[in-house]
């Protein structure tokens, strides 16, 4: 379908009075946060599948060729950035709005990422703080420098292997929290998961207002 025959139809929606529809212009898009989670709570099977998850996204929402890479760190031995992985930027969302135009700068205070541009691959805003189901609790394993966490304490469910026990660090895609200190506010590293079922339960990360949802990011 071309853009001519998008609009048309969404002007007929809303001239029916309904709704537009939501569509991702892809022609640009090299960001986008998961319009869906893979459902297994931490257990993504590991880099590779997340990776995976992204691709696919990406693919049945007709973006053109391109490498995708989930923004996800792993720890120990071996360990990765998840900054190291997903290319040098610029970025831009389903609409074709710069998020960022470099690693550094997606880093930095001066992202342009916030609930109206951390978009979907659908071109759909995620729902934040104050929405029902809030799910802006996005996985990323990551320090707010996007660097691996350090040390024994897990913060990527067992290296995005684990469905139970473990934590994971998550970011806020709208960036918002309970209150305005920096950690609330952050995109990448919140605050860990918790919960009865572990830490890295599909419940669990939905107790604290997410669906499982990743960043991912098309390599240059």
């Amino acid at each position: 379908m071309s853009i001519r025959q998008l609009r048309t139809l969404a002007f007929a929606t809303l001239a029916m009075g309904l709704a537009p529809p939501v569509f991702a212009q892809t022609a640009d898009m090299s960001f986008f946060v998961t319009s869906v989670g893979l459902g297994k709570g931490g257990d993504l099977g590991g880099l590779a599948g997340a990776d995976a998850h992204c691709q696919s996204l990406a693919t049945a929402a007709g973006a053109p060729a391109r490498s995708w890479r989930a923004y996800l760190s792993t720890q120990g031995a071996g360990a990765v950035n998840a900054r190291d992985r997903i290319g040098t930027g610029p970025w831009k969302n389903a609409k074709g709005e710069t998020i960022a135009t470099s690693v550094e700068d997606l880093h930095s205070p001066a992202n342009k990422l916030t609930k109206q541009t951390a978009l979907t691959e659908k071109g759909a805003i995620v729902k934040g703080r104050g929405d029902t189901p809030n799910t802006h609790d996005v996985l990323t394993g990551s320090m707010p420098d996007g660097r691996a966490f350090a040390g024994e304490a897990d913060m990527t469910c067992k290296n995005w292997t684990s469905s139970t026990a473990g934590t994971a660090m998550l970011g806020h895609a709208d960036r918002i929290g309970l209150d305005e200190t920096e950690p609330s506010k952050s995109w990448n590293s919140s605050h860990p998961s918790r919960g009865p079922g572990g830490g890295c339960t599909q419940d669990d990360l939905k107790s604290t207002g997410g669906a499982g949802l990743l960043y991912c990011f098309a390599v240059n």
